[in-house]
């Protein structure tokens, strides 16, 4: 297996096991989109709390040359660590929602 498929395959197991954990209040869903042409991958929330609706996305991945961005993580203990953890090394990994000035002091990849 190439090193692309397998980036692929490990970003789609840790959404799913994160979009498999029920919400402990109101009527919301957790959906994972995965867009394998583009390398875009989302687990998004949506439904009703109360008379609130909810919608909005918790993890937001994306593959680009080769480097595993990580545009928004709204995870309690980061999908960075699941990814360390799946032998991902940190220099594939961008933590692309930290501003480009503080990426740098990070570990990981700045770009």
């Amino acid at each position: 297996m190439d090193t692309l498929e397998r980036d692929r395959e490990i970003i789609q197991k840790i959404i799913s096991d994160y979009a498999q954990i029920p919400y402990s209040y109101g009527e919301i869903e957790r959906n994972s989109v995965f867009d394998c042409d583009r390398d875009r991958y989302l687990l998004m929330i949506v439904g009703w709390e109360g008379v609130r609706q909810v919608h909005g996305c918790i993890i937001h991945v994306e593959i680009i040359e080769g480097k595993i961005w990580i545009h928004r993580d709204g995870t309690e203990d980061g999908i960075a660590r699941e990814l360390l953890e799946a032998g991902i090394p940190k220099e594939r990994i961008v933590l692309g929602f930290k501003s480009p000035g503080v990426r740098k002091h990070t570990g990981f990849a700045v770009a």
